[in-house]
């Protein structure tokens, strides 16, 4: 049965009810904020009510409502009270702004890291065969550009959305108390401005998913770029691939236009719809205060309310292109966390201690479904490694040998028959008992931007100077470790670009002795070396692989030639098995290998 992939389900639920389900440890901490947003508001709103009370005061003096309500006749004391009353209604609403803006933004950063860490953990915990049909650039956008675009909206655009609702709100409800007559055409914008904001809401939508498609293309051709500068550079391809990326950028810059065009129509359209609520006040309003039938300071505060109530409305666009930004971006953010890893880790733990003996049982395998074409790697193949043992595999190119590495580790799923760690069969082991006893140098070596110890010590990040030195000594890495300008804190650049190719090969040499694993295992460790690191690295293997089981997979023979047996590969099958000698006696693939890279004839 074919090996199977990470897929992902799919989802019919809303990218904010997800959001809300997600953010649940943080539940308190939104209704905080939220309640922060809504009493600065009513305070914001309360300064054109204070104006209509100066304004009833002056009109009406004792007869004023200031009056009525505090029972104050005396006008200076009335203009007193107002004073006193707009303090305090500017400090609450100085005090709830920063109060929301804090738990806000505070919230916006805590939900944007548990975001980016969460999809970061469930990245790494995919199989090896999900990434590579994805590339870098495009799970970069998610895991940053998409992350940012979220904590964009709650930062602003949760508390925009809460703060207009309690304008509609608390102003509808003080026109309907004022003046029942003038309210409904005041409000008659309301329907037609909500309505406009969700029509432009679901027209938003697809332009901003492809907004971020496209941003995702172009972040993946800027990564791949930086990863192949110094071939750029080789066939002066610089200008060809600025054309490349300009394509890609002029693509982005498209689907960004499309979606601009949609969003800026939204504020003129809805200036037009406010145009009829606010004459109608100023209108209707100024004949009924005319006509004695509303008070002039009444008629104040409608006029300056009116506008806080409807030119709020106009920002609705501008949310809502920050919100449909924030869920297309949600969106994708689900979608990744929604892939099921297709690999997961067994129930077992190796029992102590691991004595390191490997066997491969009828193992198929093939890199794909065989229904898309995918001709099988590895044919049914038997190969066993005793406790102990150094062993070696080799072949041509394409005969599967990395292939058993990457099986070994548990990095792909074999299709049919069994690799076994120890007898047990490693779909059964758990992924840190597995992988932690295996040492692996690779033939791609791969080191982080840091310091030669933090490289050195990455398996065991509490390993002392005592063991770091010995591990260095092993991989005859001292010498040129001390004889770098800051030695062992010496800053190696990213992947290690620093140091030569022999270098690094022995760097990761010294990672793997410092864990001590019961099993090592060389991917053409030496296959990019010159002689002189060929030679060191045999050194350090033959005291280094005493009483530990050594799986060593080579392109060039010399590294293997002392190993306890030599398996050769051919199209996924063990077709020969013995010691250099007996392979050269035998005078078949392995010896014909053996002609070709020395032109010594076979024995």
């Amino acid at each position: 049965m074919p090996c199977p992939m990470a897929t992902s389900p799919p989802r019919t639920e809303r990218p904010l009810r997800r959001l809300w389900r997600h953010a649940r440890p943080h539940r308190r901490a939104v209704l905080a904020a939220s309640l922060c947003s809504i009493l600065n508001r009513v305070f914001d709103l309360a300064p054109p009510f204070l104006i209509g009370m100066a304004v009833d005061v002056v009109v009406r003096r004792e007869g004023s409502f200031l009056s009525e309500l505090f029972g104050v006749d005396d006008l200076t004391r009335q203009l007193f009270l107002l004073g006193a009353l707009n303090a305090l209604i500017w400090l609450l609403e100085s005090a709830f702004q920063y109060a929301y803006q804090v738990r806000w933004r505070t919230l916006a950063q805590t939900l944007q890291h548990e975001a980016r860490l969460d999809a970061w953990r469930h990245v790494l915990r995919l199989e090896l065969g999900w990434f590579e049909d994805r590339s870098t650039g495009g799970l970069m956008a998610v895991l940053n550009d998409d992350v940012n675009q979220l904590e964009r909206f709650l930062d602003r655009g949760a508390n925009d959305i809460l703060q207009t609702l309690t304008t509609v709100l608390v102003i509808g409800a003080a026109f309907f108390v004022l003046a029942p007559s003038i309210a409904p055409l005041a409000f008659l914008p309301v329907p037609l401005i909500i309505w406009g904001s969700f029509r432009f809401q679901r027209r938003l939508e697809p332009r901003y998913a492809e907004v971020r498609a496209r941003a995702g293309d172009l972040n993946a051709s800027l990564a791949n770029d930086l990863g192949g500068v110094a071939t750029i550079k080789a066939f002066t391809a610089e200008e060809r691939e600025v054309a490349r990326i300009g394509a890609e950028s002029l693509a982005y810059r498209a689907a960004n236009g499309q979606a601009i065009r949609v969003s800026s129509a939204f504020v003129p359209l809805i200036r037009m719809a406010i145009l009829v609520g606010f004459t109608a006040t100023l209108v209707l309003g100024g004949w009924l205060t005319l006509e004695g039938d509303l008070e002039v300071g009444t008629y104040s505060v409608m006029v300056y309310v009116t506008q806080r109530l409807l030119w709020p409305l106009t920002r609705l666009g501008e949310t809502f292109d920050l919100y449909q930004r924030a869920m297309a971006s949600t969106r994708r953010i689900f979608e990744l966390l929604d892939v099921e890893p297709a690999i997961r880790p067994g129930p077992r733990t190796l029992p102590e201690p691991v004595r390191g003996e490997l066997a491969f049982e009828g193992v198929r395998f093939a890199y794909g479904p065989a229904e898309e074409g995918h001709q099988d790697v590895l044919r049914g193949l038997e190969l066993a490694v005793p406790a102990g043992e150094t062993h070696a595999v080799v072949g041509a190119t394409g005969a599967g040998k990395s292939t058993l590495v990457k099986l070994l580790l548990r990095l792909y799923e074999v299709r049919e028959g069994a690799v076994r760690l120890d007898g047990v069969d490693v779909r059964e082991l758990d992924f840190a008992s597995l992988r932690g006893a295996i040492g692996l140098v690779a033939q791609d070596v791969f080191l982080f931007h840091g310091t030669v110890r933090e490289n050195v010590a990455y398996g065991r990040p509490d390993a002392d100077d005592a063991a770091l030195e010995r591990a260095a000594e092993l991989a005859e890495a001292r010498e040129f470790i001390e004889a770098l300008p800051d030695g062992w804190e010496t800053i190696i650049g990213e992947r290690g670009q620093k140091l030569s190719g022999g270098q690094r090969q022995r760097l990761a040499l010294a990672r793997a002795f410092l864990e001590d694993p019961p099993v090592l295992v060389l991917d053409e460790a030496t296959s990019a070396v010159d002689n002189e690191t060929e030679a060191a690295i045999q050194r350090s293997l033959e005291r280094v692989a005493e009483g530990r089981t050594t799986l060593v997979i080579a392109h060039r023979l010399s590294t293997v030639r002392r190993a306890h047996r030599i398996h050769v590969l051919d199209a996924g099958e063990v077709v020969e098995s013995g010691t250099h000698e007996e392979l050269l006696a035998l005078g078949g693939l392995y010896a014909a290998l053996w002609q070709v890279q020395t032109g010594e004839a076979a024995a």
